[in-house]
């Protein structure tokens, strides 16, 4: 039987709650944008830990907005941009590195198309260069809020569409493509209200989770809805989220016990005008739980994602905290959804998180615009935190000081010093062959810390 440290397993626990509540620091910010107004709306960490970034700018391009794609390096330098547009205003609301190491982008565009604006792919190679564009839509206004490489290689995009008849309201749009963005099916979901859909991805099944809002099915004014389908984009099941105010689901992902998360912000719950809302059902979407997160001002979600750890992470913006009238709103959560910490960034003006999500150095990556900062009205705003609590790089064959975060494997001393002992989370000691990625704690000299070792 093994013998477990009752000292240390006591100094762990303390050591755990009093870390649980730890901030991840700043590792660095980055503004990007000319003298008019620009916007980050979608960022993702790149096969080469570098960073791209759509969204649309005033300040540079063909017409009165132009999407923009910014690519960097891991130190959030720029390596590139690039923009698509022509005379009218061309939006992105989302891109994400596709098989070929090149990008898909989705939006909107008013340049092209069949109507007022029409939904605009792009697929560019791996420096950003045009492969191949889509407009897709009818006579009025379509647009592309969400886009994900499926696994046959296509793509799915969700938005809204709007219609003129009955009463001339928006309808959640769902379009499949080929691998080269020839439509294979769209489908439509709505009632006589308005309906839409911000966030799309692709299940374990095979099938499409959505999430956006409806006016057409909700309580009060408009509820979160949650649309299952098929691989052929049949619906499976509904669900609406709500009060008797305004509740908006902006982004979905499946979580890893096949269940759903969902954020966005609620006027019906919590303490202010709007606050955070996290939902997390399961694999049928029916309720597990829910949680607000804001104060007496406003405060929205516009991303979340499921982290290493089984808890989320959350970006969006509030009014209720930090330095200015807006800040970029950072909540971190374990599992059960309760907080582990918040955090705020910003100057004295406004400044919004859209998309954030973890890199693979344990730390966060956020895109969005600042007012506080840059050279424009707006500019795109790039925030990287360093990891929670020292996250490991490469393994190692020696034990290095503490507080490098590049430790462990190999042998456990340094020359000319005492050994160091090694615990896991229950007490137990390991031998320098047993150490694998997880939690640790270092002994030595009666001292303790704690490690997270990822061995990449």
């Amino acid at each position: 039987m093994v013998k477990l440290n009752p000292w240390l397993i006591a100094t762990i626990i303390m050591m755990m709650r009093g870390l649980a509540s730890a901030q991840p620091d700043t590792l660095w910010t980055r503004t990007f944008g000319g003298p008019r107004a620009d916007h980050g709306y979608s960022v993702q960490q790149t096969a080469d830990n570098g960073y791209i970034i759509a969204g649309e700018t005033h300040s540079y391009g063909a017409g009165e907005s132009d999407v923009w794609l910014i690519k960097t390096d891991a130190n959030g330098d720029t390596l590139w941009t690039r923009t698509f547009g022509g005379p009218d205003e061309d939006k992105a609301y989302s891109v994400q590195q596709t098989a070929d190491n090149g990008y898909i982008i989705a939006g909107e565009t008013h340049s092209y198309g069949a109507g007022e604006s029409d939904v605009w792919l792009i697929k560019t190679d791996a420096n950003g260069d045009t492969l191949w564009t889509k407009t897709i839509g009818g006579p009025h206004y379509d647009d592309g809020y969400s886009v994900q490489q499926t696994t046959d290689g296509g793509y799915i995009i969700a938005g809204g569409t709007y219609k003129f008849s009955p009463l001339g309201n928006w309808d959640v749009y769902l379009i499949k493509t080929d691998a080269s963005g020839n439509t294979l099916w769209t489908k439509t979901f709505g009632g006589t209200e308005g309906d839409y859909g911000y966030s799309v991805q692709q299940t374990t099944d095979g099938g499409y989770i959505i999430a956006g809002y409806t006016e057409s099915y909700s309580v009060g004014e408009s509820d979160v809805w949650l649309i299952k389908t098929d691989a052929s984009g049949n619906t499976l099941w509904t669900k609406t989220f709500g009060g008797t105010e305004k509740d908006y689901g902006r982004s979905v992902q499946q979580t890893a016990d096949g269940g759903y998360i969902i954020a966005g912000y609620t006027e019906s719950y919590g303490a202010g005008g709007y606050d955070v809302w996290l939902i997390k059902t399961e694999a049928n979407g029916n309720t597990l739980w829910t949680k607000t997160f804001g104060g007496t001002d406003e405060d929205k979600a516009y991303s979340v994602q499921q982290t290493a750890d089984g808890g989320y992470i959350i970006a969006g913006y509030t009014a209720s905290y930090g330095a200015g009238r807006y800040d970029v709103y950072l909540i971190k959560t374990g599992a059960d959804g309760d907080t582990l910490w918040t955090r705020t960034f910003g100057g004295t003006n406004w400044d919004d998180g859209y998309s954030v999500q973890q890199t693979a150095d344990g730390g966060y990556i956020i895109a969005g615009d600042t007012h506080s900062y840059g050279a424009g009205w707006y500019d795109v705003y790039l925030i990287k935190t360093e990891p929670e609590l020292g996250v490991v790089e490469e393994a190692d064959t020696s034990i290095r000081d503490l507080h490098d975060p590049t430790i462990i494997t190999g042998p456990l001393q340094l020359p000319g010093c005492k050994k160091w002992k090694v615990f896991d989370v229950s007490g137990r000691k390991m031998k320098p062959g047993q150490i694998k990625p997880g939690i640790y704690f270092i002994e030595v000299e009666g001292r303790i810390e704690r490690k997270v070792v990822k061995i990449r």
